[in-house]
This record gives C-alpha cells, sequence and structure tokens, in this order.
C-alpha cells in the first residue's frame, strides 16, 4: 500500500503529474484541484490511491488527505467509478462537496459534467450520514482510532476484497465498537463480507 509519494514534479498537467521519486517516475491520475494547489511546486508529497485491477494498476494523486478521503468516499458509491469521482472533485473543492452532500443539494452536484440526477441522488443518499454538517469535516467512517480502520483496510484488500465493500464494513464495525482492536475488525469484517 502506498501512502504518499515525495519527490520532484517531472511533469505536470491539468489531468496527471509524474513524480520523480529517486530515480523513478511515478504517474499518478490528478484532479484540477490537486493541479492547482501543486502546479507551480518543484518538491511534493502528494497522496495517493491505488486502483488494482486484471488489466490495470492505475495511480490517483492528491494534494492533501481530505481529498483522497472524498475520493474514497465518492467511489464507495454504486455507479460512481475513480473517473467520475476525479471530475465531480476537478469541479467542486473537498470542502464544497461536504456542503453539497450535507445541505443535500442535488441540482449543484448536477452541474458536473457526466452527472445525471439519479446518480447526484444516489451520491447524496448514500454520503450524508459518512460526513458532518456542522463544521464540514470528514467523518471518514470512524469515530474512534483510524490507525485501525487504516491497517484493518488495508489486510481486507490484500486479501482481495475490493475496497468500497472494505471500507464501509470496517467503518460500521468501528462505528459501533470504535476502541476494536485490529485483528478483532479484521474478523468481523471477513463475516460481514
Amino acid at each position: 500500500m502506498l501512502e504518499y509519494i515525495k519527490g520532484d514534479v517531472a511533469e505536470i498537467t491539468p489531468a496527471y503529474m509524474v513524480v520523480d521519486c529517486n530515480g523513478i517516475g511515478y504517474m499518478l491520475n490528478i484532479s484540477l484541484n490537486t493541479y492547482t494547489a501543486l502546479q507551480n511546486q518543484r518538491n511534493v508529497k502528494v497522496f495517493v490511491y491505488e486502483a488494482i485491477r486484471e488489466d490495470a494498476y492505475v495511480l490517483y494523486g492528491f494534494s492533501d488527505k481530505i481529498e483522497r478521503e472524498m475520493f474514497m468516499l465518492l467511489i464507495s458509491v454504486s455507479g460512481v467509478g475513480p473517473n467520475t469521482a476525479r471530475m465531480i472533485l476537478s469541479s467542486l473543492s473537498a470542502d464544497d462537496l461536504q456542503a453539497v452532500i450535507a445541505s443535500g443539494n442535488v441540482n449543484q452536484l448536477k452541474l458536473v459534467k457526466g452527472i445525471g440526477a439519479k446518480t447526484a441522488q444516489r451520491i447524496i443518499v448514500d454520503l450524508k450520514d459518512k460526513i458532518k454538517s456542522g463544521n464540514n469535516t470528514l467523518l471518514v467512517q470512524l469515530e474512534g482510532s483510524s490507525e485501525t480502520f487504516d491497517e484493518a483496510v488495508a489486510a481486507l484488500v490484500m486479501l482481495g476484497f475490493p475496497r468500497p465493500a472494505v471500507q464501509k464494513a470496517v467503518g460500521k464495525l468501528l462505528k459501533d465498537k470504535p476502541l476494536m482492536k485490529v485483528e478483532d475488525a479484521i474478523k468481523m469484517a471477513l463475516k460481514i463480507l
């Protein structure tokens, strides 16, 4: 699991960037918001999401953890893939997207290219409970230890389970029992999955 890549910007466009890390160039798909945040920087730390499929190994890069968490929440919604999530995060900042979801503003989401009324409604319904509306900070599906969440999700993804399903299961378990040990979270999640 890659958490982040730190290195020099070898190339950057509005759609992707290449980060040179000790002589290895990592190509990361990015949103316009990440492009704006990193375009004038020489040395960067980019947070990563790995999409591993049978036919491809694709990296998505984010200028901060909040944007990555929003991306991960978006792709957990049925019918929203990585490219659609990246399009949404190119149109709205992570804070704006949280506000749109918390307020249930379907019309604002429909303004994003490729997002219809049904998809916009599904995003709002699926994610509204996972976003705090008070101060627009991510709940990120857990109120206990994020380290437990991260380790349990990483272990289950390594076992071959899809990340969105794993995040949902582990998030639900930790919401009910925030102080659960990693081993217990994995065992209980295996029963759900």
